[in-house]
């Protein structure tokens, strides 16, 4: 098992780390501005399980394979960079109906989570990040390498589920007032379109 000191430190890591904006709190917040709290969540819960998929890569090793492989790393950095991409166009693309109230969203949750486990999976810079990060904090003589990655991975994951929560109830409250503006419910779209764009084009330009 991990030791007590190690494991205290490395969720002081990450809480600071979780909590730094970054491309998964972006697609959170802007679901949940959008969308509102549920879509928002949904979103979060999406992220989370595409990390869960990490963590197993980077436990069993095809993490590896794919830092070994400069084509295979371009392979999924431009699917994933496309997918992102391709929503985002969608979105832009996305009429308003006319009759359009405060309840209408622009995304249901479960396309919202089922979208964000894709795209959080395709990310090859999430799989390197697992696992260049989790292993410093894994030392063998504490039992199974294995184990401890896995109960690194999954705390990782459960504490960026907190702050993807925090953010999506935090933006959904802001959302829900700023969706009573018509103005601002026909460019809502719009501004998750630009959103998914540009991370698109950010995770396309990445270099390993």
């Amino acid at each position: 098992m991990i030791d007590q000191a190690t494991l205290i430190t490395y969720i002081l890591i990450v809480l600071g780390f979780v909590f730094i904006p970054g491309p998964a709190t972006i697609l959170t917040v802007a679901r949940a501005t959008t969308s509102g709290t549920r879509v928002g969540i949904a979103t979060g819960l999406g992220i989370a399980v595409g990390d869960l998929i990490h963590t197993a890569l980077a436990v069993i090793g095809i993490s590896a394979i794919i830092l070994a492989s400069a084509f295979l790393f371009s392979v999924i950095k431009y699917l994933g960079a496309a997918y992102l991409v391709y929503l985002g166009i969608k979105a832009l693309l996305e009429k308003m109906p006319a009759a359009t109230n405060s309840r209408t969203i622009v995304i249901s949750a479960p396309t919202a989570f089922r979208q964000a486990i894709l795209a959080e999976v395709l990310n090859p810079k999430t799989a390197l990040f697992f696992l260049a990060f989790l292993p410093q904090f894994v030392n063998p003589e504490n039992g199974s390498v294995m184990l401890q990655l896995t109960t690194l991975g999954v705390i990782l994951v459960f504490l960026g589920l907190f702050s993807t929560v925090v953010f999506a109830l935090t933006a959904g409250k802001v959302g829900s007032f700023l969706r009573r503006n018509p103005s601002v419910l026909r460019w809502q779209s719009k501004i998750v379109g630009s959103v998914y764009c540009a991370l698109g084009v950010r995770l396309a330009f990445q270099e390993r």
